[in-house]
């Protein structure tokens, strides 16, 4: 099947699902536009073997495509520790984090422009049953600065670790700088425990939960740079920044 054919099952599927009759667009930008919201938007329950099939194909060159990192295309700026400015969703190493809410099942909002939407998005439908059914093991939201592991399932990386950050309302606490740490603790621990030799960290809390990025990003710094101090580990670590602004903060972090 090509993409297209790929693509037009999949919200034929999805849709069918629904018992929704919605037109089509011709045109593959807005298909693809369809198709995500479509998945966003799906609760977790179980998909044939067929969809299952196709939508991985579809993802994995969808993922192809735009082009995956791999750890070693990258240049340390410091022992162990990376700076890389880009799709996380194409970053291949053994685990990348996703800054989930306490829900822990991904965004539901269609194509929103969230790391924790694009991570669901990317890896396919599975993800979201996987967190699912972590979830109702364990009775309860996902408490802030604790850390979930599941499979990557169609992203380059082997894990996804799902983090909860605390959410800064007026002005930025001490609270909220300790949870903030435990939220990078956490991660580096059950990494470690699932014999991750890598791990991407996305800026945990500084889009919608409104931590200040600076201080964010000396939080994870200093945080990692202690932890493998502590623990003698040889953990590769990278930090993935989006922006422009936080690219920069973290040069400065990790050239001192």
């Amino acid at each position: 099947m090509t993409q297209t054919e790929r693509r037009l099952f999949l919200i034929h599927y999805l849709l069918d699902e629904r018992r929704e009759d919605v037109e089509i667009p011709e045109d593959a930008a807005r298909q693809k536009q369809l198709l995500r919201s479509l998945m966003n938007i799906r609760m977790p329950a179980s998909v044939s073997e067929d969809f299952l099939h196709i939508q991985d194909a579809y993802l994995q060159e969808e993922t192809r495509r735009k082009g995956v990192t791999a750890l070693g295309d990258l240049e340390p700026l410091q022992k162990e520790l990376y700076l890389w400015q880009g799709d996380i969703t194409t970053l291949a190493c053994d685990a990348i984090v996703n800054a989930a809410n306490s829900q822990m099942l991904g965004c539901f909002s269609p194509c929103h422009g969230c790391i924790d939407n694009a991570i669901h998005t990317y890896a396919g439908v599975q993800l979201r049953s996987a967190c699912y059914a972590l979830m109702r093991r364990q009775g309860y939201e996902e408490p802030t600065g604790q850390a979930k592991i599941t499979p990557g399932y169609n992203l380059p990386s082997k894990y996804v670790l799902h983090t909860v950050g605390p959410i800064v309302s007026s002005y930025l606490t001490e609270e909220d700088c300790e949870l903030l740490k435990s939220c990078y603790l956490s991660c580096l621990k059950l990494a470690e425990e699932n014999s991750c030799e890598s791990l991407a960290f996305c800026c945990i809390s500084t889009g919608v939960f409104g931590f200040p990025q600076k201080e964010a990003a000396e939080i994870a710094v200093n945080t990692v740079r202690t932890y493998k101090k502590e623990t003698d580990s040889d953990i590769k670590v990278i930090f993935n920044v989006f922006k422009d602004e936080d690219l920069m903060i973290y040069q400065d972090l990790l050239n001192q």
